[in-house]
């Protein structure tokens, strides 16, 4: 938006012209969405705290955690403000990827949001069932999976499916490509969900995981890098470079209050907004299986639940982990709430330097 009011006036000044680059509008859009977060976190944590919106804790998970009910929630509401705004300001509007991409992120929010209000006014743990939330998400990924194979179907996304280090085979999926991305969006969704159990755990993987999409939506969308690199070229890609910007920087705002011992708490709107932004990202970009690296510590949390669930039904109630998803594992062998998120941010460091580490390796 502000691009066309500042690009025109290269004529007064050569300095506007600087505008057109999508790596300054991206730069731009970071830094007003950690602004914003910054600057209108603390009003927002008072007007929840004036409303006593406070995070229900689950009876039957680490009992260290009783002590942090009533600790504001709905922080999602910011990291969802924070992105979109600076994505209205700086991004090309005319890329139906920067709206889809806005929509996912939005409504997989309000979902969220949804099972969050649930639990403040019952005044318990739970919300939305698992299948109703399970549906909603459903629901709401084959809206998106159908939108995007119509546009593929018209020449403006492309319907076959990439996979590393594979370059010969490249197939055509047409409407095989929705129960696909219908699987990307749930899982990421839901992966980040369960992440979301340490203060600045989840959030500040997902600057990490954002971060890395950041570059990887660059990268894909320069014709003359993903040319060098041998992957595929995704034109309107480009423009999602300024929204994943504007998404690592509100990310990173809402970690300032997140951090232990956490102000807010981002609730559902944030994972499972955070969640189905990621695995949306990725399908846009084409690098869907990238995402196993990109989100590696959330797929090892969703993972850890799995496993545990699974060999409990099997072995007739024992259990792998003393307790899922994995970080409260590490929790109840003794390592302190800081020590367990530190570790897993610098796991998912690496995990994302290796997902970019890929590109050359191909």
């Amino acid at each position: 938006m502000l691009t066309l009011l500042l690009v025109p006036l290269k004529n007064i000044s050569i300095f506007f012209n600087v505008f057109r680059y999508i790596t300054v509008r991206t730069a731009l859009a970071g830094i007003t969405a950690l602004l914003l977060g910054l600057l209108v976190g603390p009003v927002f944590i008072r007007w929840i705290k004036k409303r006593r919106l406070g995070q229900e804790i689950r009876s039957d998970g680490p009992q260290s955690h009783l002590s942090k009910k009533g600790t504001p929630s709905l922080g999602g509401i910011l990291i969802i403000g924070a992105t979109l705004v600076p994505t209205l300001l700086w991004g090309n509007l005319a890329n139906p990827y920067v709206w889809l991409a806005m929509a996912g992120m939005l409504f997989f929010g309000l979902i969220g949001l949804w099972d969050d209000l649930l639990k403040i006014r019952r005044k318990n743990s739970r919300g939305l069932g698992v299948r109703q939330k399970f549906a909603l998400q459903l629901l709401l990924a084959a809206a998106i999976g159908a939108t995007l194979v119509l546009m593929g179907l018209e020449g403006r996304f492309d319907l076959r499916l990439s996979f590393p280090f594979i370059k010969q085979w490249i197939p055509f999926l047409g409407w095989l490509y929705l129960p696909w991305i219908m699987f990307i969006l749930v899982g990421s969704s839901n992966s980040v969900n369960m992440a979301d159990g340490l203060d600045g755990l989840a959030v500040g993987l997902a600057v990490v995981s954002a971060a890395a999409l950041t570059a990887l939506c660059y990268i894909t969308g320069n014709a003359v890098w993903a040319r060098y690199l041998d992957i595929t070229f995704v034109r309107s890609a480009a423009e999602l470079t300024v929204f994943a910007g504007a998404f690592a920087g509100a990310c990173l705002g809402f970690l300032w209050y997140n951090c232990h011992p956490a102000q807010i708490f981002m609730g559902d709107a944030g994972s499972l907004s955070i969640g189905g932004t990621l695995g949306l990202l990725a399908i846009l970009i084409k690098q869907e299986f990238l995402l196993v690296a990109v989100a590696g510590v959330f797929i090892l949390e969703s993972l850890s639940v799995l496993i545990q669930v699974s060999y409990f039904k099997i072995s007739g109630g024992k259990r792998i982990f003393r307790m899922a998803p994995l970080h409260h594992h590490f929790e109840l062998k003794g390592w302190a709430e800081e020590k367990v998120v530190v570790r897993f941010w610098v796991l998912g460091v690496v995990l994302a330097l290796f997902s970019l580490a890929t590109l050359k390796l191909r």
